[in-house]
């Protein structure tokens, strides 16, 4: 577990890539605006896993922004996702501080919390109180030159038993979609 200087345990890894990652995703024109291609692959993510909501989240020093959404509700605002839960809604943005991917990212490995509540460090991650996320299912989006740009992940309010199929099947799919961002730096897309 990594500690601050005051000795607090830090509940968001330290980032050491991040200004790698940024310039990557400027280069590619990824992570400030919604795409739809993005959109109908967390979509698709959502019905092959079953789970409620889904995204395609590229993250910066500061914020996640989540490029392709799918919700229960279909709405994609563009507020932040904490503000926007407490109304109903959930939005393209949250601080990097809250969820599960920036972990995904850092430690560049797929992650599944079938309940969040069973382990003491995500446990106490703000989306669990804020947003009442229980089950999370991540995996890093590493594209051609070894950065990991961000995560595609699925979550849910209640405790879902994801096992090894839903492992797989949340890194095959993270694999098709780096295979669809290279098409794009490719102009193959």
């Amino acid at each position: 577990m990594t500690y601050d200087p005051t000795g607090h345990l830090l509940l968001t890894p330290i980032d050491k890539d991040a200004p790698a990652r940024v310039q990557r995703l400027r280069e590619l024109g990824l992570g400030e605006r919604p795409d739809p291609a993005f959109d109908d692959f967390a979509h698709r993510l959502a019905e092959v896993t079953g789970a409620p909501f889904s995204m395609v989240n590229f993250i910066d020093e500061n914020r996640q922004f989540f490029a392709g959404l799918h919700t229960p509700e279909g709405t994609h605002s563009g507020s932040d996702l904490g503000a926007a839960a407490a109304g109903g809604g959930v939005g393209r943005f949250m601080a990097r501080d809250h969820g599960y991917c920036p972990h995904v990212v850092v430690r560049r490995k797929a992650l599944v919390l079938e309940d969040v509540c069973d382990y003491p460090r995500f446990a106490g991650n703000p989306v669990v109180d804020e947003i009442g996320i229980r089950s999370y299912m991540g995996a890093p989006l590493i594209d051609r030159t070894g950065v990991a740009l961000g995560t595609i992940c699925v979550v849910d309010t209640d405790v879902r038993p994801w096992g090894r199929a839903g492992l797989e099947t949340i890194k095959a799919m993270a694999a098709e979609l780096v295979e669809q961002i290279h098409r794009r730096e490719d102009g193959m897309f």
